[in-house]
């Protein structure tokens, strides 16, 4: 009697991953990195190194990392079929956390903002000799920019969902570079403000919420164009396609921070100027 051959391969849903040394790699790069800007900041160098350099060299190291990183992770979900429906609720709830995470960063620069608003000292907020935005100009011109992008990125992922290809390159192409125009609209605002980050609490409150959003936004660019890249290489389907659909919610929770940051720091913010 001939006996049964054996049968290989996971007999379960789940992805036990496979042991990988980005992890380490990566945190030796970010180390690199924050330590050699620490020693940059000090004007400490480093074995006749300036910290700068090494800050550089660590950001590099960092950047290649996360790179092959990744493409293990594309090969996993699009080629090797690692990431099953069950796996993909886990990656689900992964993202959840981590846009909650960035909502208490967020959360964290509006208090300082709001604390030194209302409380202001002096009592008059924006301080005396501060020229705040107007809001009805260039940052009313980002936030259409932005809410567009909103708009677009939604019609490409209904393209997709939809299998319709054209449409949905064509919608990821708009976003990318409707999020480059927003990030060159405020790079032109911050070398026209007429105010800076120190010296003043209003400055340092305006540049660190916007700033870190504007950094949100380049790299959710940068997802986006990853996800374009992907779209045309066909790596999406319409029932396989979380890498999208994070960038996707990404997007969305930059467009909804936008919305409140021109509300409470542009509009509200800067619309008790004192006049001279």
């Amino acid at each position: 009697m001939s006996q049964p051959e054996p049968v290989h391969g996971p007999k379960h849903q789940y992805h036990l991953v496979d042991p990988s040394p980005w992890p380490l790699v990566a945190a030796l790069g970010a180390g690199t990195m924050f330590a050699g800007a620490v020693l940059g900041m000090h004007d400490v160098p480093l074995a006749g190194i300036s910290g700068w350099f090494i800050a550089a060299a660590g950001f590099i190291w960092l950047v290649t990392t996360m790179g092959v990183w990744w493409r293990d992770v594309v090969n996993e979900a699009t080629f090797q079929g690692h990431h099953t429906p069950v796996v993909q609720i886990g990656l689900r709830f992964g993202m959840a956390l981590f846009i909650a995470s960035e909502v208490m960063f967020f959360s964290a620069f509006f208090w300082a903002f709001f604390t030194s608003s209302l409380y202001p000292v002096g009592g008059v907020w924006p301080p005396k000799g501060i020229t705040p935005f107007d809001p009805w100009h260039l940052p009313f011109l980002n936030t259409l920019i932005l809410l567009t992008s909103g708009t677009t990125v939604t019609w490409a992922h209904h393209a997709l969902i939809e299998g319709n290809r054209k449409g949905l390159l064509q919608g990821l192409a708009i976003t990318v570079a409707l999020g480059i125009a927003f990030t060159s609209c405020q790079a032109y605002e911050y070398g026209h403000a007429l105010f800076h980050f120190s010296g003043n609490i209003f400055g340092a409150t305006f540049f660190m919420a916007t700033g870190f959003h504007g950094f949100h936004v380049i790299v959710g660019t940068i997802f986006l164009f990853v996800c374009l890249i992907r779209a045309y290489l066909g790596h999406f389907k319409p029932d396989h396609h979380f890498g999208f659909e994070a960038a996707a919610w990404y997007w969305h929770f930059v467009d909804v921070v936008w919305i409140f940051l021109f509300f409470c720091v542009y509009v509200w913010g800067g619309g008790s100027v004192p006049t001279e």
